[in-house]
This record gives C-alpha cells, structure tokens and sequence, in this order.
C-alpha cells in the first residue's frame, strides 16, 4: 500500500482492514470475497470523493509526496539513449539537477530536472532538489549547448526551492538562477517545461521558462512555500493551509491566471498510486506541446516566449 497522508486516514483505515480480510480469506476457512469487494468499492468511492475536492494545502501535501515518481523515473520511462551531462565547468557537479542528451518518442532532444531522491542516502545525494550556484550554471551550459545543435529542451521542475545556505550565497546563487531564466528565455529551439511536484521560487523559474509550461494535476508551483508564506506574515509556520489558499499555487488557479499552459491529469489518487500510468499521462502532454513548437522559426520562438512571460500579470 502507499504511504497515507494525513487527510487520507479514513482510506487508509478501510485498506488496512481489506488486507486483513484477504490475510484472513487466504487461509481458505472462510469466503470473504463478497466482503472484501463491498469495502474495496467503498474505498475507491472514498478515495474518489476525497481527491475531488482537495484544498491546496493537500495539494501541497501531494506535491511533496515521497513516492511521486522522479526525475529518474521519467527519464527510464519516457526517454531512450540518456547521455548524463556533467558540471558546470567551474566548480563542481550539482546532484540536485540533472540534465542530458536523450531521444523522445523519435525527437533528439536535451531533457534537464531536478532530482529529490526516494531514499535518505540518494535525498542527501542529491540534496533533496534544492539546486545550488552550480546546478544552475550547468543548466546554463546544456541548454546553450542544444541551442547550438538546435535540439528541443525539455525540463521537469520538482524542488521546494534553490539552496539557501551560506555556501550556495557566497557563490552566487541569485546571479546564477538569473543567468539560468535569462538562458531559457533567449533560446532559439522549442522549450516545454512541465512542474511535476513542487515548484519553489526561482529555484523553480530557472527552469521553466518554456514556450509550454505544464503542470501535473497536484502539483503546486508557487513564489514561496506555504509555511515560509505564513512565517513571514503571521509569524508561525502553522497558518501554511491559509498561506497556500491565498497563494494560488494550486494548477487550476495557475491556469486560471494564465501562469501555465495546460494541466496534465493524473490517476485518481495521485501520480504516486500509479506512476506509470503518470508518466505516460506526461510523456503524451510533452509530446503535444512539442508538436506545437517545432518548426517555429527562432525568432519566432524567442518572441512567443518573451510575449507569454511579459503577459503575466497584466490587468
């Protein structure tokens, strides 16, 4: 069974009695087909019903769900032929954002993300997403890279935010997320950005400066955490549910405004509960946002770009 959240208690009340049930019928004493299928109905209803109407903080909750599928996981389920590029050509290699050359659905293109981990060696590896100086500066490098080849550039935005410690600032975290939005909106090839978790403040812009941004049903893509929303203006973390609905960081209300393009659905439950039907949801969503962009001519590109960025906002 997958991890639960908190608001998902009462589905996970009824899974955990459904197991027994089947532990129990598997003895052979007893039939409790008829049973366990009466609950299991219940149980999808409920799930059903739940994930209708979630408020954004669930939302939130969603987004940040460990079992989400990651960067790896749409990489081995949506691309052939990954070539992993490295480093900045500076400092260092940036674990939290990966990024390389690989072929989609017959498309030669350079696909970049942010990669959180799913266990506490590989979170601490790759520094659970949060990108310093010298992921963005890699960012950088690959996408001028498939600029001059003249390749597609998709990214896959997953991170609470660009790594905030004191290193990170003494290297130049600001100027290099700058560098890594300006690189995306100057590219002369089809970019499509899709938020498939958490999108977190520059950290997440830097990335998903695209000609199509699209976001996954439950995820959120916002200026600021929730709780680093509701620290600043109520003084305590515990106002996050309200920060997040005064936000608008749910992908309805950023569809609403205009923030994002399309909204990529996922299966009830969450992309957790089925990430390969998740991931294919995507790969068909990236494809049709790609097919809509190649063959504009560079100049065409940079201008629709440049026009979708400076609409936002306006009243």
């Amino acid at each position: 069974m997958p991890t639960f959240l908190d608001f998902e208690k009462p589905i996970a009340e009824l899974q955990t009695r459904i197991a027994e049930l089947r532990e129990t019928g598997a003895d052979g004493g007893v039939d409790l087909t008829a049973e366990i299928a009466k609950l299991q109905a219940k149980s999808d209803k409920l799930l059903r019903d739940t994930f209708a109407k979630l408020t954004p903080w669930q939302k939130t909750q969603i987004a940040r769900h460990p079992e989400r599928p990651h960067f790896k996981d749409y990489i081995a389920g949506l691309f052939s032929e990954f070539i992993p590029l490295a480093g900045d050509r500076g400092f260092a290699d940036d674990q939290a954002i990966l990024g390389g050359f690989a072929t989609f659905r017959g498309h030669r293109v350079l696909v970049i993300g942010h990669e959180k981990g799913d266990d506490t060696a590989s979170r601490l590896r790759h520094n659970f997403g949060m990108g310093k100086p010298e992921g963005y500066r890699k960012a950088v490098r690959l996408v001028e890279l498939a600029d001059r080849f003249g390749l597609p550039v998709l990214t896959l935005v997953d991170t609470s935010g660009a790594f905030p410690g004191l290193q990170a600032e003494e290297r130049g975290q600001a100027e290099a997320i700058a560098r890594s939005t300006e690189a995306c909106l100057a590219l002369g090839v089809p970019m499509v950005a899709a938020v498939v978790g958490e999108g977190g403040s520059g950290g997440a812009v830097a990335l998903a400066c695209g000609n199509r941004v699209l976001m996954f049903e439950h995820a959120v893509y916002s200026v600021i955490s929730p709780e680093g929303c509701a620290s600043i203006l109520w003084r305590t973390a515990d106002k996050a549910p309200e920060a997040a609905e005064a936000m608008k960081v749910t992908a309805q209300d950023l569809k609403a405004l205009g923030v994002i393009d399309a909204i990529v659905s996922e299966p009830i439950g969450g992309a957790h509960r089925e990430p390969a039907a998740a991931i294919a949801a995507l790969g068909d969503a990236l494809d049709h946002a790609l097919g809509e962009l190649v063959g504009l001519s560079p100049e065409a590109l940079r201008k629709e770009r440049r026009a979708k960025f400076l609409a936002m906002g306006r009243v």
